[in-house]
């Protein structure tokens, strides 16, 4: 028996396959990209856990400094339990004595530091250090992803525009195709200049498939890192290349990168911290004071009771094996301090090395842009005086030909390396703390 389907459900599948296939489109700005990456951003978010971990060591330092308070309480069976009354009559019989079998002991302490040394307030100080220093590493890992963002919009921008020129150029050559042919079928041409025209048409939608290609992968790179569904079609801004890209001097970036750089004023509270933790370890060879309550209650079923039993005094603990033993803790503390300052050296040396570099790059990336808007001047002129030539028979078609395809060069030359210098200079803006 056939099953039959019903005409309307067919539609509806139909329908509904298009509408899952469906892509949305969205407009997408350099700055909007960077605001969603930065919000979607897992390695930010492995650095705000990191934040509260520091705020956890600072809650917990703090806590040092607060009284402390142990309730205990016991109560256990005893066996054949021997029990010698010291305060007795004389020559009473021990015998008579009420032999207990449990025995019940509650206690409560208090106890609140008054000295130690400074290593409570040591520790207080170092806590707040590295809980200041970890929210600016946040502060610098978002300009790494900012930076990371522009990449990706800077190749999505790349083959956007490529695929503009590209088809209009495609455009343009089907239509001098479909004129070539004419001239052939009229004689003027010989069908072998017709086919070299075609053939270069047939590169330029080479190069368009290329092209597209290339931005479907920097859309699904773009959409994954600034957390939208991978299916989502992006459009650029044109205005991207038109950001205000003024170069100022290399002092100004190299004075903005000393002071601006989150990373290095991490490191600098980095270094503060372990100054701190190099106090409190030449602290231990101090004693500790403290004041001290309690109370204890204790119950020996039929031979002694004991209630209401508090104290109160001051306790002093001194550890004498410090007088010995090497304080192992400091020199750990020392040798911390030391790695500190040689990675801030270091880190200094490559702030150095890398605003010159990075200013040097933005001043090439400007230079390149003058030398390729002459030479799309020139391959335009070349390719005006070419056909001229060509329209007189005074040009072969491989030159005309070959004018066509270094107009074409020259113009995508020319946007992506404004395309780049936009890039150089966010780059530079990172390296000197201003992004």
């Amino acid at each position: 028996m056939k099953k039959m389907t019903n005409p309307a459900m067919l539609l509806f599948l139909l329908t509904s396959g298009l509408c899952a296939n469906a892509q949305t489109t969205k407009h997408l700005s350099i700055e909007e990209a960077i605001s969603l990456g930065i919000q979607n951003s897992n390695s930010l978010k492995i650095d705000q856990a990191k934040i509260e971990q520091a705020t956890a060591g600072y809650i917990e330092a703090k806590n040092r400094q607060l009284p402390e308070l142990k309730l205990t309480g016991m109560a256990a069976a005893l066996t054949n339990a021997k029990v010698d009354m010291k305060m007795a009559q004389q020559g009473s019989d021990p015998s008579s004595f009420p032999i207990p079998h449990s025995a019940y002991l509650g206690s409560a302490n208090l106890s609140y530091p008054v000295y130690t040394g400074g290593k409570i307030s040591y520790g207080i100080q170092s806590a707040t250090y590295l809980q200041q220093a970890a929210k600016l590493q946040l502060e610098n890992n978002k300009s790494a992803v900012s930076y990371n963002i522009s990449q990706a919009y800077n190749n999505l921008y790349k083959a956007s525009q490529a695929i503009k020129l590209l088809e209009e150029n495609l455009k343009a050559a089907q239509e001098r195709d479909k004129q070539f042919l004419r001239l052939e079928s009229n004689g003027i041409i010989p069908k072998n200049d017709r086919l070299k025209a075609s053939l270069q048409t047939s590169e330029l939608e080479l190069q368009l498939l290329d092209a597209k290609n290339n931005y479907k992968i920097a859309s699904i790179n773009m959409d994954l890192l600034i957390g939208l569904p991978d299916s989502t079609q992006l459009e650029v801004d044109d205005a991207y290349v038109k950001d205000n890209n003024t170069l100022n001097s290399l002092g100004y970036y190299l004075d903005n990168a000393k002071t601006l750089r989150k990373d290095l004023e991490a490191l600098s509270l980095k270094r503060k911290a372990a100054e701190m933790g190099t106090k409190s370890a030449k602290a231990e060879h101090l004693p500790t004071v403290a004041l001290t309550g309690g109370y204890i209650a204790a119950d020996l079923p039929k031979v002694i009771s004991m209630y209401n039993v508090a104290n109160i005094g001051v306790g002093i603990n001194y550890n004498l094996d410090n007088l010995w033993k090497k304080n192992s803790a400091l020199t750990k503390a020392k040798a911390n301090e030391m790695e500190l300052e040689a990675t801030n050296d270091m880190l200094n040396d490559q702030i150095t090395l890398e605003v010159n570099r990075d200013y040097q790059n933005v001043v090439l990336a400007n230079n390149r842009i003058e030398v390729l808007e002459r030479a799309v001047e020139q391959a335009n002129e070349n390719y005006r005086i070419t056909k001229n030539k060509f329209n007189n028979g005074l040009a072969t078609m491989t030159e005309l030909l070959d004018a066509d395809a270094i107009q074409i060069a020259t113009n995508i030359n020319v946007t992506n390396a404004k395309a780049d210098a936009a890039l150089a200079n966010k780059k530079l803006k990172q390296t000197a703390g201003l992004l």
